[in-house]
């Protein structure tokens, strides 16, 4: 399930990321990258460390916080501390699937059961950059307005194509499910979604509404992990 959230960060709260990670250090990307990923990646990122990831790391979980859509399609137990990166001309990372346990900065692990990217460099400011997803819905490449998330499978297979002009911005970060199979969390998404339009048509006290309602939280007790 791929799914496009647009605008999670306002204009003003991208152009505060930008502003605070221009006075950043940015190093090699493949510090955090895995034996396989490392041979494939190149691009830079902010040290998850720094007093600059930390900062606008809390700035990307609160506006995930607010957002019904990440929400839904996530379920969110558990999301890893937003990172951000940065592809200048020249710069990619080929074919490859995420790491499937990421070690927690202070301790403990995280299973990465969805992948993010939150794009923050506006699509007109660079050429090539798209991230390309190749899952069983096919292959998609993604290339989104500044401040607009997408979310994926971290299962998929995925790559960002080379910039040839400009520099690609975004933050990236990982999301384990308190569903960890996808195609149960599509149902449980779209079963979601089917409620929500349903209550604008209907009372909630509708017979409709309230079976609907019902199923959804049965098939999420049976199948959430905690």
């Amino acid at each position: 399930m791929l799914i496009r959230i647009p605008q999670l960060l306002s204009p003003a709260e991208v152009a505060h990321c930008r502003q605070v990670l221009e006075a950043a250090q940015w190093v090699d990307g493949r510090v955090t990258a895995g034996e396989q990923s490392a041979k494939v990646k190149l691009n830079l990122q902010v040290p998850e460390n720094s007093q600059q990831a930390r900062e606008l790391g809390e700035l990307v979980l609160r506006a995930l916080g607010r957002s019904p859509t990440f929400t839904s399609a996530a379920l969110p137990l558990r999301v890893y501390p937003p990172m951000f990166n940065r592809y200048d001309a020249g710069m990619t990372f080929r074919a490859h699937v995420d790491n499937a346990i990421r070690h927690v900065p202070g301790g403990g692990r995280i299973r990465t059961d969805v992948s993010s990217t939150l794009f923050l460099t506006p699509p007109e400011e660079y050429d090539g950059g798209e991230l390309v997803i190749e899952d069983t819905y096919g292959t998609q490449a993604v290339k989104l307005n500044a401040g607009d998330l997408v979310l994926y499978p971290a299962t998929s297979l995925h790559s960002v194509t080379p910039v040839t002009r400009g520099s690609r911005w975004a933050s990236f970060f990982w999301t384990q499910s308190m569903v960890k199979d996808d195609s149960r969390r599509r149902l449980l998404y779209e079963l979601d979604n089917g409620i929500r339009h349903t209550r604008a048509d209907l009372p909630d006290d509708h017979p409709g509404v309230l079976s609907l309602t019902a199923a959804y939280h049965n098939l999420l007790r049976q199948w959430v992990e905690m």
